[in-house]
């Protein structure tokens, strides 16, 4: 099926013949006829083994593109969303087939960022549904400068589901034309206004070295600084961002580069022999489970793992995860492809974790006992233990509400013998279950780390523990309110830290 557009065009294709016992999974393959489309989906489609596959071509702005992927007629429990600048090289069969979460995005190596999560994502029918249903906002920045992500984000909220995430080998933005990595690096500068993602930006700007994609790149951040105001509303951004392919045009021309021709596996495959460390597979890691009691910085340190390089499951609500617990079976499916587990699904379980995976690493967060009482109280009153429908807002199926309610009575009961909240039963818990992991740990000092993330603690103490250098990005704080204190003390550092930054605070 083939449908043209005012925008380029949407084809749809027949995939791989399913074998038995494979989950039907559909491919949407975006392409702006990236130097590597071709490549890119012949490999997407030999890793994913899709039951179909769709591909829009040359759909712009990238807002009309996910408008119109949002409208694919799907049939599959999952779809797989990706660019065309990403080269999959792994077999994701093994995943998908026992892949039952809402939404994975996928870690890969960028050409210019290293170790992000963008270009492919993992997403269920039902959050499919839920972003097509969700109106375009208005006047809104977020949705300019990131569509596909602003949708999805609105829709897990009103969904009450959380984003996984996982590592697969795929390179992102490797071998590109030059007029590909102007467009995006401009849009990149877009993006990094704000004091977290300009840090990000900068970066990784000091670690680019010399090439001549380095300077286009850069030239492209310098473009997007000189043009768009810091202080420009969405509408003028949006205007900027749809003429960046006459820009990328222009300026790449003025640089008298001439683009290269299309890309060939052998090209890949020669990169890859030159620099196997940069562009190999991810090393294997021993698992890492987070032991901490919920509202003890669990949140934050998945998101902490997932930067060092560790892929976490941070409390998982689907089936597969409740029939485990329930059979007392510690080898949840989830940690066949993850790097390991955090929150509470882990806390009654660490004994046994400990024996099923032989030199596996434990953080236990900790934090001030009244503190934790107080957040835990919060977070307990819009909480029941029963509860027969969703909350409002909340767009969820009977069985998946059904589900993640006895997930939910199952740990409140085996983690602090009550349904409901109390200061002093949580208390003993709390106490009984930091006392019980340190005594088991004693004489272990190597596998066990105490994290007090809400008093501070971070990258300085849990990158030396796993053996991996700390990222210079700040510790991720995911509590609202440990967030805003940490965003405040860091812009009170940073407020006269040059030009650059001094103009960023000011777009604020």
């Amino acid at each position: 099926m083939s449908e043209e557009t005012d925008h380029g065009t949407v084809e749809s294709f027949e995939g791989v013949p399913q074998k038995p016992g494979w989950r039907p999974i559909e491919l949407v393959f975006r392409t702006i006829d990236e130097r590597t489309s071709e490549l890119a989906l012949k490999l997407a489609i030999e890793h994913i083994q899709p039951v179909r596959y769709h591909v829009i071509r040359n759909v712009r702005p990238f807002s009309q593109a996910v408008q119109r992927m949002l409208r694919l007629p799907h049939t599959a429990s999952h779809v797989v969303h990706m660019d065309a600048d990403c080269l999959i090289l792994e077999d994701m069969r093994p995943f998908l087939d026992q892949n039952d979460l809402p939404y994975v995005d996928c870690y890969v190596n960028d050409r210019f960022r290293g170790r992000i999560h963008c270009g492919v994502h993992i997403t269920s029918l039902e959050v499919v549904h839920a972003m097509r249903d969700t109106p375009e906002p208005i006047d809104d920045m977020r949705y300019v400068l990131r569509p596909e992500s602003r949708l999805r984000n609105l829709a897990l909220t009103r969904l009450g589901l959380e984003k996984q995430l996982a590592s697969f080998h795929i390179l992102h933005d490797h071998f590109q034309r030059y007029t590909d990595i102007f467009h995006k690096y401009a849009l990149r500068e877009l993006r990094s206004r704000d004091e977290t993602h300009q840090k990000r930006l900068e970066t990784a700007m000091k670690k680019w070295g010399k090439s001549v994609d380095v300077d286009v790149a850069r030239r492209a951040v310098a473009h997007a600084i000189e043009h768009v105001p810091l202080d420009a509303d969405p509408k003028v951004v949006d205007a900027y961002i749809r003429r960046l392919p006459e820009f990328a045009e222009t300026e790449v021309r003025a640089m008298g580069l001439v683009q290269s021709g299309t890309l060939t596996m052998d090209e890949v495959r020669r990169a890859m022999e030159q620099d196997p460390v940069g562009l190999g597979a991810p090393a294997k890691k021993p698992k890492v489970f987070g032991l901490g009691l919920s509202r003890t910085g669990t949140r934050s340190l998945t998101a902490a793992l997932h930067l060092l390089g560790w892929d976490t499951v941070h409390y998982p609500v689907d089936r597969a995860a409740l029939e485990a617990m329930m059979r007392g079976d510690v080898r949840f499916p989830h940690l066949d492809r993850y790097d390991g587990m955090t929150d509470i699904t882990v806390s009654p379980y660490f004994e046994d974790l400990d024996k099923a995976y032989p030199g596996s690493k434990f953080v236990l967060t900790v934090r001030d006992e009244e503190g934790w009482l107080k957040s835990c109280e919060n977070h307990w009153a819009s909480r029941p233990a029963f509860q027969e429908a969703p909350p409002p807002g909340k767009d969820v199926s009977p069985e998946e509400h059904l589900t993640h309610m006895e997930i939910r009575r199952f740990l409140r009961a085996a983690v602090y013998a009550s349904y409901d909240f109390h200061a002093d039963r949580f208390r003993r818990a709390y106490r009984r279950h930091v006392e019980g992991v340190l005594a088991y740990f004693k004489d272990r000092p190597d596998d066990l780390l105490v994290l007090a993330i809400a008093q501070g603690e971070g990258f300085e103490k849990l990158a030396p523990f796993l053996g991996v250098a700390a990222p210079s990005q700040p510790f991720p704080h995911k509590g609202k309110r440990l967030s805003e204190r940490m965003a405040a003390e860091a812009k009170a550092k940073n407020e006269a830290t040059g030009h650059y930054t001094k103009r960023l605070d000011e777009g604020e």
